[in-house]
């Protein structure tokens, strides 16, 4: 028989704390972004290189990345670091796994985003005396960001979501990791679970509406 007896108030004076980790969730997911994407146009660089060895780290980065689960990433700069000496905090740990995550799936959206740029751009630049590196960064790089920014939305929102897996190395500050702590203190499971999950709600949703109006107002033409 269905007897439990729900108690919001209790989960409701908890409120304050959870958007406190609401805040560190943001800080990771916006930072792992910022990383995410200053790696990926590297990234995106390497593959576009003459170099073997750089191609080879790109590829190397992308496949590993896209094909392998996002736990075993952030396990790895947590514990498989440490096994060379190297102890890093869970902060630290969750954001080099989430950011070695963003980065390889946006260095594939953008390898996409280049290929619906075409070649001339490109040829267009050099004829007006610019280097290859210039026009990548001129003309090709700007409209590459623009055709992947709403792929880079996802991939943010991904982030966002990403953040509940650093409980698993003892992240306890995020949103995810507080409603843990006060889980185990107040035993309202379902109640601080569920208001956890309209937060992550709201902040994607926030992110998902904020994207499109910037694109509309960036990207009209």
């Amino acid at each position: 028989m269905f007897s439990y007896t729900f108690q919001w108030n209790q989960a409701l004076q908890r409120l304050p704390q959870m958007l406190d980790g609401a805040l560190v969730t943001m800080q990771i997911a916006i930072l792992s972004m910022v990383l995410g994407i200053v790696l990926a146009v590297a990234l995106t660089i390497f593959r576009r290189s003459g170099s073997r060895i750089l191609r080879a780290i790109a590829t190397g980065w992308v496949e590993l990345a896209r094909n392998t689960p996002a736990l075993f990433q952030i396990y790895m700069a947590h514990f498989g670091i440490a096994s060379f000496g190297v102890h890093l905090s869970p902060f630290v740990s969750l954001l080099i796994g989430i950011t070695f995550n963003n980065a390889g799936y946006l260095a594939e959206n953008f390898r996409g985003a280049l290929k619906a740029i075409p070649d001339t751009q490109t040829r267009a630049g050099r004829s007006l005396g610019m280097s290859e590196g210039q026009s990548f960064r001129y003309i090709v790089a700007p409209q590459m960001l623009r055709i992947a920014f709403l792929p880079m939305t996802n991939q943010m929102v991904w982030a966002v979501l990403m953040t509940s897996l650093g409980v698993t190395v003892g992240m306890n500050t995020d949103l995810y990791g507080v409603t843990q702590d006060l889980n185990a203190l107040t035993f309202r499971t379902f109640e601080l679970f569920a208001i956890a999950a309209v937060i992550f709600y709201v902040i994607t949703k926030v992110i998902t509406l904020g994207a499109r109006l910037i694109a509309a107002r960036l990207f009209r033409y």
